[in-house]
């Protein structure tokens, strides 16, 4: 009787920590929405599709890449990006900035979302080391909102 307890007890616990450690799925490449801006130099050189979902999944705790569509019947984080302020010329064309919008999913519901905004003056930066240290910031911040995610939040400097 006492190993079923012990048994019941080790399997309800294996359960909780399945449904409570499952990964947050976010696409490994994210788009831009249309009228983001940014030009096609920007868009194709500095890779901020990219750099957005790898700092979400470098401070996160729990978050996969994907490749492909994802899986909202899970756990699924849908990030685009919404805007891009960077004009040519490094430091001497003034701050850039850029913004993501997310949208997080359990079980195919929506029980989150957020829109995310990095300002950065780029001090004797080039603007794609620039919008990287932007990108990193609103990683972090997405990893921090992803802790206790609510409705319409506003992360980094968009409040």
């Amino acid at each position: 009787m006492a190993r079923i307890t012990i048994l019941a007890f080790a399997w309800a616990a294996l359960l909780t920590a399945s449904a409570a450690g499952a990964a947050t799925q976010v696409q490994r490449s994210i788009p831009f929405d249309e009228g983001a801006g940014g030009s096609e130099k920007v868009r194709s050189e500095c890779q901020i599709q990219t750099r957005v979902p790898e700092a979400v999944k470098e401070f996160a705790a729990d978050v996969e890449l994907v490749d492909g569509a994802l899986n909202k019947n899970g756990r699924a984080l849908e990030l685009s990006i919404m805007e891009v302020h960077a004009p040519g010329g490094g430091p001497f064309s003034g701050p850039k900035w850029m913004a993501v919008y997310g949208k997080l999913y359990e079980k195919g519901k929506m029980v989150g979302s957020f829109r995310a905004k990095r300002l950065s003056t780029g001090a004797f930066r080039g603007t794609c080391s620039t919008l990287a240290r932007c990108a990193q910031s609103i990683g972090e911040d997405i990893a921090k909102w992803l802790q206790a995610p609510d409705l319409d939040a506003e992360l980094g400097d968009a409040r």
